[in-house]
């Protein structure tokens, strides 16, 4: 039996960022949702929270998954999921990009924090200006359009 944890901070955000997840009630039905069904699904989310156009995701994959298939497994269910409960106004649809970074056991709990307070973070800065730190600060070049 192989001993393994790896721990990867997803994040990713609706179709073009519209604010479809603006209400908290809404959001945190989507969340609690999200963890329930991964759990069925034998994804282990640690922490999940988010803001009005996006979403932060903190989990520990299992020898057999990949950050692919967790992906498609937990964006287009949920996507499904929150058609079916006419939780938007209009057709919700995730973007199809994600970010996704190894987190080490060193700063776990920096980063459950990080996503807990996503609220409180979004006060003072964009989901843009986030996703474009992230890309940053792990070496992606970043394209201008």
């Amino acid at each position: 039996m192989p001993y393994v944890k790896v721990y990867i901070h997803f994040v990713w955000s609706t179709k073009n960022r519209h604010p479809h997840l603006d209400s908290k009630i809404v959001r945190l039905k989507v969340w609690k949702h999200i963890k329930e069904n991964a759990s069925l699904k034998k994804i282990n989310i640690d922490c999940i929270n988010g803001y009005k156009d996006h979403c932060h995701c903190l989990i520990s994959l299992n020898p057999n998954q990949t950050m692919i298939e967790v992906m498609k497994l937990i964006k287009g269910e949920s996507a499904y999921w929150i058609n079916k409960e006419k939780l938007t106004k209009e057709l919700f649809e995730w973007q199809d990009e994600y970010f996704a970074t190894a987190v080490s056991e060193s700063i776990i709990k920096r980063t459950q924090i990080y996503i807990k307070n996503q609220e409180i973070h979004h006060d003072k800065r964009t989901f843009q200006h986030e996703f474009n730190s992230f890309l940053n600060k792990c070496g992606f070049i970043l394209q201008k359009e």
